[in-house]
């Protein structure tokens, strides 16, 4: 297993340029690899688009199994790689161990938050992005029933469905029907069981199936799209997977805060600690394009707008699951 590791590692090298010898940014993906079409491929964009600006390379890993954490991030670290980027809470342990050892390097992780000054942890409000696209979900809804597929059963995934059920019966919704893939990492890489799990629901009348779950989400806007109901993505614009099926996407800028660890490295800007990116630090939002322009009314993109503002304004607040792990909706 070593030897593979190693061996991926040294793969990945090869494409860092002489010239970035200043700046050596890697990043380190979760399970469900950069091409997931959500969570990890949010990332991989925001360092391809420093790379494409800059002309700097970075060095990237996909974690296969969680014992190969630790092992790829410490080698990382031992080759100056600066800064370190890891998508996923998952990287928290190992990240503790090699950050304290490394002082002088600056890391960053994603949906954690980690306590050393050469770290910045990046967490994000996905119950107000969840909260504007159940306001469009039970909008769109003729049934007025929809329903919500979370990949693992942890308290981040409960942050993202308590906010959508907000906003659904903020809206009118009168029933929201909830399940989970399961309780294993398998569960952000089952797309089988997501379209399952969407098909399901749909029989018990849902009409609109929100899939925050990685790479499984893939088969829940599949679903969907096959039983002639709408999906709504999550984390990467994903209107495109089925145009015209998919009411929109609740968007979590992970490629803007990757960018900007990666830029703020290069700069010599690069600042620890935390970083909580909501609506009004423009962390998280709901996806417009070609692809869903015609499922949008114009009283729904109002609705909306307006609930976003208020929940900027403060006059309306997105109850967080993770503060007392339960939603009062």
């Amino acid at each position: 297993m070593k030897r593979i590791v190693l061996g991926l590692l040294a793969a990945t090298a090869m494409v860092l340029p002489a010239f970035a010898a200043d700046v050596q940014p890697a990043i380190l993906y979760d399970l469900g690899g950069k091409f997931d079409k959500s969570f990890n491929e949010a990332a991989y964009h925001g360092a391809e688009k420093f790379k494409t600006e800059t002309g700097v390379a970075y060095v990237e890993f996909e974690v296969s199994n969680a014992s190969q954490r630790e092992q790829a991030l410490r080698r990382f670290a031992e080759d100056g790689h600066n800064p370190i980027v890891m998508a996923g809470f998952a990287w928290e342990d190992a990240l503790k161990k090699v950050a304290a050892e490394y002082p002088d390097l600056n890391f960053a992780i994603i949906d954690d938050a980690v306590d050393l000054p050469n770290v910045r942890s990046l967490v994000f409000k996905e119950n107000e992005g969840s909260y504007l696209v159940g306001i469009m979900a039970a909008m769109a809804s003729k049934s007025k029933k929809v329903a919500f597929v979370g990949g693992m059963d942890i308290p981040l995934i409960r942050k993202f469905e308590c906010g959508y059920v907000g906003g659904a019966k903020s809206a009118g919704a009168t029933d929201v029907i909830q399940n989970m893939t399961g309780d294993t990492p398998a569960a952000w890489n089952d797309p089988a069981k997501g379209g399952e799990i969407a098909k399901t629901q749909i029989d018990q009348g849902a009409d609109v199936v929100y899939a925050a779950a990685g790479g499984t989400g893939v088969g829940v806007l599949q679903a969907a799209a096959d039983a002639g109901k709408l999906g709504i993505g999550v984390d990467s614009n994903q209107n495109g997977l089925q145009p015209g099926k998919v009411l929109t996407s609740m968007l979590k800028r992970v490629d803007v805060a990757v960018y900007t660890a990666f830029m703020d490295g290069k700069n010599g800007t690069f600042k620890g600690g935390v970083e909580n990116l909501g609506l009004k630090e423009g962390g998280v939002d709901y996806a417009m394009d070609d692809n869903n322009k015609a499922l949008v009314t114009d009283e729904m993109k109002a609705a909306v707008e307006k609930a976003k503002a208020d929940i900027i304004a403060g006059t309306v607040k997105v109850h967080d699951y993770t503060a007392d792990n339960a939603c009062p909706y």
